[in-house]
């Protein structure tokens, strides 16, 4: 077994379980760490956005995995990538499949990095379970009830025009959408979600987009409601968009009562804050979590 400096053993009985748990088995990409021998801490399970999946973390996952000597779980959660599609679709559901994942896979005390739905995830599981998290990153999301940007709603209707319309090519795909988002990232990100029908030729969405559809109006809830109740006391870093709104200011305070070792990170970009900063997101993951070893 190996050994990680001043953290504590994962133990299967240390999972909170619910008498309603259906769990779905998730997909994943593991990358390994490039030095011969022993991980220099835990391993690190990395957790997509609404609409995402595994591939989109692929090049960040890649560094920390080089950078901090690490073993880097790159997972697809339900409704999402290559994992599989359940009607059910909230935070309690995906946090019980990251907990039967973490069990499977025998991960002693993982780090959890979840961007937007992912972090809500991550934050979810924490919560839940915090003797058995080393340390937290939430990515431009907070621990609270707001409605979501109204973007994903637009993006669930282009979808279904996409779909109706049963063309063949993916340039065709894309210049419906450019009806309902701009920015070229953005529809590149959506559009690697498309897949094509081995029957009509026409490019189709592996994601179930009436089951997200369906559960929009609930992704911006949050499952814990007092800090009393629930708290995780381990080192927690906050990376937030300054031109984003989902980590405002008056949200801090509350912040501190569920995470009370929380620090913050701004990096000057918007929501997807991954993709549009890659190398100062790398360069403060690796800080925090090489201190939290040292600590």
């Amino acid at each position: 077994m190996i050994g990680y400096p001043s953290l504590r053993m994962l133990t299967r009985r240390a999972f909170t379980t619910s008498t309603a748990k259906h769990t779905v088995p998730l997909a994943y990409k593991l990358h390994e760490f490039p030095k011969v021998g022993s991980a220099d801490g835990p391993p690190i399970l990395f957790m997509h956005g609404l609409f995402g999946s595994k591939q989109n973390n692929r090049s960040i996952s890649k560094a920390l995995a080089r950078d901090l000597n690490r073993l880097v779980y790159a997972i697809d959660l339900r409704n999402h990538g290559e994992s599989p599609h359940d009607i059910r679709h909230d935070y309690t559901a995906m946090a019980e499949d990251v907990e039967g994942f973490i069990m499977e896979k025998s991960l002693e005390q993982p780090a959890l990095i979840g961007h937007s739905m992912g972090a809500k995830v991550a934050m979810t599981v924490a919560l839940r379970n915090p003797q058995t998290v080393s340390a937290l990153i939430p990515v431009d999301n907070s621990p609270i009830d707001a409605t979501l940007k109204s973007d994903f709603g637009k993006y669930v209707q282009a979808m279904r025009v996409i779909e109706d319309a049963k063309i063949s090519r993916q340039s065709d795909a894309d210049a419906i959408l450019q009806k309902y988002e701009e920015a070229l990232p953005i529809r590149q990100f959506l559009l690697t979600n498309l897949t094509r029908s081995p029957d009509t030729k026409a490019v189709k969405f592996r994601i179930p987009i009436k089951t997200l559809a369906d559960s929009l109006d609930h992704l911006g809830d949050f499952p814990f409601r007092d800090p009393d109740e629930a708290r995780y006391e381990g080192p927690t870093l906050f990376v937030r968009g300054t031109k984003s709104h989902y980590v405002a200011d008056e949200a801090l305070p509350l912040i501190g009562r569920f995470f009370p070792r929380f620090e913050l990170l701004d990096i000057e970009s918007g929501h997807w804050v991954i993709s549009e900063k890659p190398e100062e997101f790398r360069k403060g993951v690796v800080d925090f979590l090489q201190r939290q070893l040292s600590s």
